[in-house]
Order: structure tokens, then sequence, then C-alpha cells
């Protein structure tokens, strides 16, 4: 039986939350209806700024300046997020020098860190400095402004501190992640402080699970070249183009 008009809207709507791109032929048969309605549906969704039309299928609406409360981020993936910080604290050596970036994906990484590598940690986020604390790990927390809803420290005092720094591994989070635009993030003043930092390490990871795959948010951090992306997946139809630019770890 095919599906009300507003039902099939509300199924397509709910993919792209899970997934940010859907096409047309992976929506036929949940729909239950023909390729001429599913293409109705996406330009009637497109016309109420729902959704974005292009080739095959949609995409999800960028919102370039929307950002969640740390304490959304975290509820958001969760179980991912865990399993590429586990990952990323595992690349850990002895003796490191690491920044920390704010996010709910870096913060993951601390529960992970071993006890006896003696490494000195630099973060901008005030949570993650007190439960670096808490596990007893020599830490130094930028100041400036604090963020609330990310509780990032940003600005001048936070950028001039952090230029004295020089980092074997920099951890960073980011909001979008995208062939073209690269990495972005919604916040200027949080993007110059994850571009100073990342520029400043030897080797520089960014971490994202998989929603923020081919998203694009308000300012531009980096091109692709300057980190590795650890997620926890890449779709097939756009890893390749992806590798070609940077390296790509997926976490399983």
């Amino acid at each position: 039986m095919e599906m009300l008009t507003e039902k099939r809207h509300q199924f397509i709507l709910d993919l792209l939350t899970e997934n940010d791109i859907v096409t047309i032929n992976e929506l036929l048969k949940p729909l239950n209806a023909s390729e001429s309605t599913v293409r109705r549906d996406l330009k009637n969704l497109e016309e109420q700024g729902l959704l974005a039309r292009v080739h095959g299928g949609a995409k999800k609406m960028p919102h370039l300046s929307f950002e969640a409360t740390m304490a959304e981020k975290e509820e958001k993936f969760h179980q991912q997020k865990v399993q590429i910080a586990k990952f990323c604290a595992g690349l850990l050596d002895t003796e490191d020098v690491i920044y920390l970036d704010a996010g709910s994906t870096t913060i993951e990484m601390i529960q992970f860190i071993p006890n006896d590598l003696s490494i000195k940690v630099v973060t901008n986020s005030v949570k993650h400095a007190a439960l670096l604390i808490d596990r007893q790990i020599e830490t130094i927390i930028l100041g400036g402004n604090i963020k609330l809803s990310t509780n990032a420290t940003l600005g001048a005092t936070a950028m001039q501190q952090l230029s004295d720094f020089r980092f074997s591994k920099s951890f960073l989070g980011m909001n979008g992640v995208e062939l073209e635009a690269g990495f972005t993030t919604p916040d200027p003043e949080e993007a110059a402080v994850k571009r100073q930092a990342l520029q400043q390490s030897q080797q520089a990871y960014v971490l994202l699970d998989h929603s923020k795959l081919q998203q694009v948010t308000f300012v531009q951090v980096a091109p692709l070249k300057s980190a590795t992306i650890v997620t926890n997946s890449c779709p097939q139809k756009f890893r390749e183009d992806f590798q070609d630019q940077t390296t790509l770890k997926e976490v399983n």
C-alpha cells in the first residue's frame, strides 16, 4: 500500500537526518512509490526549504551558522564517537605533547589515554582540562573568553598563548568536512584556534563521526590535505574522493 504524502515526506527527512544524502533508488522500495512520485516529493520538500535536490537524489540543507551545545553533541552518535576516540588514544606515544581540541569526540579520548605515557596536553576546553587533571595528566589550558555552548576558550588571549606552543600531535573536532570546502566550523573564533593548532602540529588528526562527512559550515579551517580524517564510516560513494586528497582512517 502506498504511503500518504506526509508520511513519505517525513520518511525522506528522517533518512536525510541519518545519512545526509539519499538517492532516488534508495527511496523507491521503502516508500513503495514510483520514481515520478519520489521526484515530486523531493521537489516539494526543496520548495519548502527542507532539502536540496542533487543529481539522482537529495541532500540535507546546510545550516552554516548553527552549532549544537556540548550536551547535545555528546548525546548524538555517542558510541561511534567513543570508537573513534579509542582509536585515536592508541596513536599516542611516550612523552607526546599534544593539542586536544574542545569537542564531543575529543573528550572521549581522555578515558583511554594510557597511564604510563607521560604525555603533556594543551587544551582549549574547561571540561577537557578538568577530566585530564582527574587522570593526573599534565595539562595546560588556554586562557581567554569561554564560549558557554561548547566550553571552549577563544579570542586573542588563547591565540597568543597558543602561538608559543608546538605539538607532536593534535586531535581536533570539526562540524563538517567536504571535498571542496575542506574542514569547516560555524564560529570564526573557534576556526582560528583550530587552524593555528593544526598548523603547529607535526601530525594532525580530525575526529569526525559519519554525520559530519560532506557537510559544510560557515568558516573554513583548513583544506583536506592538512589533516588525517578519523571517522567511524565513510560511504563508498565518497571514499575514493577523500582518499585522493588526504589520509582517511575508518574505525569499525
